[in-house]
C-alpha cells in the first residue's frame, strides 16, 4: 500500500493505517524535533503535537509535498511556537524574583563538541532551523522554503548566514 492509500485509510478512520503512518514517520519527525528544541522530553512533546496536529488536518494534505516535508513543517512551527512561548514566560519574572537572580562566570572553552552545540543555539531562530533542515536533515533549499513558506533564496541566504556566523563563533578552534 503506498502512502495516499494510508493518507485515505487514515482519513476514513482506520486506526491500524493511523498507527503505520506514526510508525513510518516518527523517528524522523523525533529526530527534527530533538536536533531544533535540543531536549529529549521537548522532542517527545513536540513528537506527539505534531501528528496530533497532522492526524487532525490529514484531510486538508494536499500532496503538492511529500507527506514527510507536510510533518516536518508542523514540527518547525510546533518548535516555533514552544520557543515563543517559553521567551515570553521568561520574561514575566517577577520583579521582587528579579534579585535572586544570578550571575556566573563563562566556564573554561569546553571541547569542540560543545562549543558547536552552543554556537547552534545561538543562531537566531531561523538561521538555525534552516542549518539543522540542509546540513543535517539533508533537505534541499526548495524543500526547506516549501516548509517555511519563504522564497528558495531566502533559505540559501539564511544558510549562509549560519554558517557565517558558526565560522566566526568557532574561529577559536582554527588553527
Amino acid at each position: 500500500m503506498n502512502e495516499r492509500q494510508l493518507i485515505a485509510r487514515v482519513i476514513a478512520g482506520d486506526r491500524l493505517a493511523g498507527r503505520t503512518l506514526y510508525d513510518t514517520h516518527a523517528p524522523r519527525v523525533y529526530s527534527l524535533a530533538y536536533r531544533l528544541s535540543g531536549d529529549a522530553e521537548k522532542a517527545r512533546e513536540v513528537t506527539q503535537d505534531t501528528f496530533i496536529r497532522a492526524f487532525s488536518r490529514l484531510a486538508q494534505f494536499r500532496g503538492d509535498a511529500a507527506f514527510s516535508t507536510w510533518l516536518h513543517r508542523i514540527v518547525v512551527t510546533v518548535v516555533s511556537n514552544a520557543r515563543r512561548s517559553e521567551v515570553r514566560i521568561a520574561r514575566e519574572v517577577a520583579l521582587d524574583e528579579a534579585h535572586s537572580i544570578e550571575m556566573t562566570a563563562p566556564e573554561a572553552e569546553p571541547d569542540l563538541k560543545e562549543s558547536i552545540a552552543r554556537a547552534v543555539d545561538n543562531l537566531s531562530e531561523a538561521y538555525r532551523t534552516t542549518l539543522i533542515l540542509h546540513d543535517i536533515e539533508g533537505y534541499t533549499h526548495a524543500e526547506i522554503a516549501s516548509m517555511l513558506g519563504v522564497p528558495e533564496g531566502t533559505c540559501k541566504s539564511r544558510l549562509s548566514a549560519a554558517r557565517a556566523q558558526l565560522r566566526e563563533q568557532l574561529a577559536a578552534f582554527k588553527e
